[in-house]
């Protein structure tokens, strides 16, 4: 058994290393912190980083600065953010591509455990658009039009092995249908092949695609997330509309490398989300085509391991390798 006064001194031990974290979280930052963002610049992570960015600055009084590392299926972003020292100045902003990566690629650390969840930022879904020489005016049509002529539909994509290809891989599996996959370099050229005829269907963000609907230019027939887009009532989800418990949500996070201290990973936390809570920020996000998604670090945790499992099964179905 402790001595009286053994067990003091544990206790004052305990007392002045929880007031040391706490000061030092008070104090944190103390220098700029680095937001790795594991794609190029004038996308929507890259304008979800640095909106985030700005705000966190004017918010803690310290600079937050995006370094964009794209490469590899943003594996490179990846590694170099689970490779930095783990003292709160250097997060990633994370989005699918972080549970896809390690089932398509050799990567340099433990996906499911290598990291220090933070929070979910937003989410948000794909929109399932198709030109309008397809004679489908709803999904079910497009399935049983996919039936009558496996392979004979393109799909184009923004490339291999990202959200994009893995969600519509996913969709075709759970249909129980084939087409053909074109991949471009890029979201924004894919859609521009749809509306040019040169494919017949891209799954889209929203903010890419609804101009573009609205035009009468493409089609919406579905989105890929569980709920309707608040913005677009009418649209029905995947799995209204003949697809059955498909769910794919489009979604950005922060993380750290493994390691952060608590009481930094919860300033940090309690700062992301006042900032996403805020009408401003609400209304930038929405016009990206996602919705403040805010999380605890421990749910943040969570549906990472799980959707890895997740793109694990699909990619293994699908039979999809990177060339």
């Amino acid at each position: 058994m402790l001595s009286i006064k053994t067990g003091a001194r544990l206790v004052s031990g305990l007392l002045a290393a929880i007031s040391f974290a706490m000061a030092h979280a008070q104090s944190y930052p103390a220098k700029p912190v680095r937001i790795i963002v594991a794609s190029a610049p004038g996308g929507g992570t890259d304008f979800v980083g640095r909106v985030l960015a700005s705000k966190l600055t004017d918010a803690m009084g310290q600079q937050f600065i995006v370094e964009n590392r794209p490469g590899a299926g943003s594996m490179l972003g990846f590694e170099a953010g689970m490779r930095a020292a783990p003292d709160g100045y250097t997060f990633n902003l994370i989005t699918p591509s972080f549970s896809i990566t390690p089932n398509l690629y050799a990567i340099k650390f433990d996906a499911a455990n290598d990291f220090t969840p933070v929070i979910r930022v937003a989410s948000g879904p794909l929109i399932a658009v198709v030109h309008p020489s397809v004679p489908a005016k709803h999904l079910r049509e497009l399935i049983a039009l996919a039936k009558a002529r496996p392979d004979q539909i393109a799909y184009g994509t923004s490339g291999q092995g990202g959200i994009v290809h893995l969600a519509n891989a996913q969709f075709l599996h759970m249909a129980g249908i084939r087409m053909t996959h074109v991949p471009y370099k890029g979201g924004g050229p894919a859609l521009t092949e749809l509306i040019a005829g040169q494919v017949q269907l891209v799954f889209a963000t929203p903010q890419a695609a609804m101009s573009q609907v609205k035009a009468g230019r493409i089609r919406a027939l579905a989105v890929t997330t569980a709920a309707r887009l608040p913005t677009e009532p009418a649209i029905p989800t995947i799995a209204e509309a003949g697809v059955p418990g498909y769910e794919v949500n489009n979604w950005h996070a922060v993380i750290g490398p493994k390691g952060v201290p608590r009481a930094i990973v919860d300033r940090l936390h309690a700062e992301i989300g006042k900032v996403i809570r805020t009408k401003e920020m609400e209304e930038r996000l929405r016009g990206d085509g996602v919705l403040p998604a805010p999380s605890t670090p421990e749910e943040l945790q969570e549906q990472i391991r799980r959707e890895i499992v997740m793109w694990r099964d699909v990619v293994k179905a699908a039979g999809i390798k990177i060339q």
